[in-house]
């Protein structure tokens, strides 16, 4: 399976540990979005949406990262375990995956991408919507190793690769306890979480040059 990607990204990332959960394995091919990559003919012509993670899998095309993810487990994966079939579990790892991708991961883009993009100012208006974010997930995790039940599931994977981008970009978590402990075992369970965090720490400078 072709796996367009930036390491870096947390979609990519997540998609990655997901495939090694698995034990799918992916072949990578780097895109670079500052070269235009993603709007070359070919590209569009797989995602017209140009954007990344994009998985072909035997000429079936398929981007957003939460989609691909659900999609291998449920082709490939050897149970149900990451991503259950019973209905009222499922609807908790989705809105699990529809907050982290509504709520938490917007919050971080909200608040840092006009700033590496646009050399906006930092908005301290935005960054109360992201530690809003954090005290959701917080609660979520209330009395909770996971976030979406008693086991591993693609919910703390998806998770695991945005939190994995705060760390990185510096912002502190530290004082919501639920998250921390949560983060902690993440660090153990999650199959690839040493790649992921290797990989995200490529995009560290970019964070440090806008406290400069």
């Amino acid at each position: 399976m072709d796996f367009y990607s930036m390491p870096h990204s947390a979609p990519c990332r997540a998609v990655m540990m997901t495939a090694k959960a698995i034990g799918v394995q992916l072949n990578p091919k780097l895109i670079s979005l500052p070269n235009g990559e993603h709007l070359k003919p070919e590209y569009l012509k797989l995602n017209p949406q140009h954007t990344i993670p994009t998985l072909v899998d035997n000429g079936f095309a398929l981007w957003e990262s939460r989609a691909i993810m659900t999609y291998l487990i449920e082709k490939y994966g050897k149970d149900d375990s990451l991503f259950p079939k019973d209905p009222q579990q499922q609807a908790v790892v989705n809105q699990r995956l529809y907050f982290d991708m509504g709520t938490l991961y917007k919050s971080f883009a909200d608040y840092y991408y006009p700033q590496i993009k646009f050399k906006a100012p930092a908005d301290p208006e935005k960054y109360k919507m992201m530690e809003k974010a954090f005290e959701f997930l917080n609660t979520f995790l209330d009395g909770q190793t996971y976030i979406a039940g008693n086991k591993l599931t693609v919910a703390d994977i998806a998770l695991v690769a945005t939190v994995t981008t705060f760390a990185v970009a510096g912002f502190d978590f530290s004082q919501y306890d639920n998250v921390n402990k949560w983060w902690e075992n993440a660090k153990k369970v999650v199959p690839g979480f040493e790649e992921n965090w290797e990989a995200c720490l490529s995009s560290k400078k970019r964070y440090e040059d806008l406290k400069k």
